[in-house]
């Protein structure tokens, strides 16, 4: 801990101050630091990574043909915006429409889903198409909300030139 050593003092007549050197142990104190940062590394709890799992077809699968009344088709473009429309893309069984992520592609899934099971009884299809000029981002926000929508079948696509077509008639490629 603390220690107080003192010097022995001289003997030349004049009285001079005593100066007592000031020693602390600071071995105590790493002990302690030691403990503490062994403490907090053994119990602390990482983070464990947030994946999405994906179905991935197998080489031998033959493509089944999507029934165009149930496909909605979402192709994201620039500006965070996107075109979407139900149906083909040669011929959309919808108008296309472009809105924007969050609250509108929120109400748009859900109508459109809501509609098809109203319908058919079966659940929404939905292709994720996006262009090259659409962000990361907005293809993370556009899986979430199917994910948040409950939409079973979605899959990630190649935009096609009819597509990309729209977009640019938009003013988002």
């Amino acid at each position: 801990m603390a220690e107080l050593n003192s010097t022995p003092s001289r003997s030349s007549g004049k009285h001079s101050k005593k100066r007592v050197p000031l020693r602390v142990d600071l071995t105590a104190m790493v002990d302690l630091a030691f403990l503490l940062i062994t403490f907090f590394m053994l119990t602390t709890t990482l983070s464990k990574r947030r994946i999405m799992p994906v179905a991935v077809p197998t080489k031998d699968a033959t493509p089944m043909p999507d029934p165009e009344t149930r496909t909605m088709s979402l192709c994201l473009g620039k500006n965070n915006r996107l075109v979407w429309y139900l149906g083909m893309p040669e011929k959309p069984l919808t108008v296309p429409q472009q809105i924007g992520y969050g609250a509108d592609l929120q109400k748009a899934i859900k109508e459109l889903s809501d509609k098809i099971f109203k319908s058919s009884g079966k659940d929404i299809i939905v292709l994720v198409k996006p262009s090259d000029h659409s962000v990361y981002e907005n293809l993370v926000e556009t899986f979430d909300e199917l994910n948040n929508q409950q939409v079973q079948t979605y899959s990630l696509a190649s935009i096609l030139p009819k597509d990309v077509e729209r977009l640019k008639q938009g003013g988002i490629y």
